[in-house]
């Protein structure tokens, strides 16, 4: 029988308790790579990279937890509602392609914007789960300068889009590692 904390209150703690860094870090690596992509091949390939590099990210993730000591797939916390929620949102993400894709067909360009924008929406419900700003900073910041940067640099869609999530991601990995140093310090003066 697994185990699962009583109320959802204790269970919010106890997924809370992570730092949370192997998915910004494996989504920054991603749309890294997807912008080196963008400035050096054409649109039908660098297509290719973000759609290849985007479906990488949680099992990148799941490679760099393992230099973080993160719990991805909630092992350690059978049952908890909080874990099947968040890959319920990884999952949302993935689903959102089916926006992302039509778009794509009639506008190449677009794609950074559309997945950039789809993909981060899963941030809003994992701000909520672990209750810090962080979560919606991600995914509002996200959305309005991919935005301003689709408009404001057309010919360099798959370079500055992912140069904003990047950078966004940078922020978000500070941002999470304070909350987690946070937490620790916290923890240690209870006990």
């Amino acid at each position: 029988m697994t185990r699962r904390p009583d109320t959802l209150e204790s269970q919010r703690a106890e997924f809370a308790s992570s730092p949370f860094l192997a998915m910004p870090i494996a989504g920054a690596i991603a749309w890294a790579a997807i912008g080196v992509a963008g400035a050096l091949l054409p649109v039908p390939l660098a297509a290719w990279a973000l759609f290849i590099g985007t479906g990488m990210i949680f099992s990148l993730g799941l490679l760099v937890a393992r230099f973080t000591g993160e719990d991805l797939m909630g092992k350690a916390r059978p049952g908890n509602t909080f874990d099947a929620l968040f890959l319920r949102s990884v999952v949302m993400a993935w689903l959102v392609f089916a926006i992302a894709i039509p778009f794509f067909r009639l506008e190449p360009t677009s794609l950074p914007l559309t997945a950039g924008i789809l993909a981060g929406l899963m941030w809003l419900p994992f701000g909520w789960i672990i209750q810090h700003w962080v979560g919606t900073f991600h995914a509002v910041t996200r959305t309005v300068l991919s935005l301003a940067a689709w408009y404001a640099w057309p010919d360099r869609r798959f370079v500055a889009i992912p140069a904003v999530i990047v950078a966004i991601y940078v922020i978000t990995i500070l941002a999470l590692r304070r909350r987690y140093v946070a937490l620790i310090g916290a923890d240690q003066q209870v006990a």
